[in-house]
């Protein structure tokens, strides 16, 4: 396991590819899973992690470490899958199509999902949360992340995000228990 500053070490030492490699090897999963929940499918995920590295790749040399490098990583991957729902609502709102409606087609036709009516409830409603929302959502209940942490990705208070993270999960227990008929 490579920690943050042999990571920065060999890139800023000149050994970019190494370090970049190093850099993907080590958050790449974590950075696939954080837009995957965000944004559902597989290949919109798969894109924007590709998206995000071209980003974190040409301003890798900029990075000042005021922040982790996780923080960084995340903050990039985080703008690039929110951007990513903003254009996916407009369209939507252009096409008279909502985003949970869109949202649920894309995951029932994802041949990666394979959760069950509780788990396909649960995203559903997941998709329904404004986008920040649904971030600081999936950061806090899938990742687990702290709300510090959290607050540094999305450069936030502390308290704005308890709140965030508590109306994210009231109207996604309300939804499930519409949807399941409870």
């Amino acid at each position: 396991m490579a920690d943050d500053k042999h990571i920065l070490g060999l890139y800023r030492n000149g050994d970019k590819n190494q370090a970049f490699n190093l850099l993907v090897r080590e958050y790449g999963e974590r950075l696939y899973w954080h837009i995957r929940r965000l944004v559902v499918s597989h290949e919109d995920a798969d894109d924007l992690l590709q998206n995000t590295y071209i980003k974190i790749w040409n301003s890798l040399d900029t990075f000042r470490e005021d922040a982790r490098l996780f923080t960084w990583l995340y903050r990039i991957a985080t703008n690039e899958a929110l951007t990513f729902l903003h254009r996916r609502q407009i369209v939507g709102f252009l096409s008279f199509e909502g985003m949970g409606a869109y949202f649920e087609k894309k995951l029932k036709q994802d041949d990666f999902f394979s959760g069950d009516q509780l788990q396909m409830a649960l995203h559903k409603a997941i998709s329904k949360l404004p986008p920040k929302q649904k971030v600081v959502f999936c950061m806090r209940y899938f990742e687990e992340r702290k709300y510090e942490e959290i607050a540094e990705v999305l450069d936030t208070s502390v308290g704005s995000l308890k709140a965030s993270y508590h109306h994210a999960y009231n109207k996604v227990v309300e939804d499930m228990k519409n949807s399941m008929g409870v």
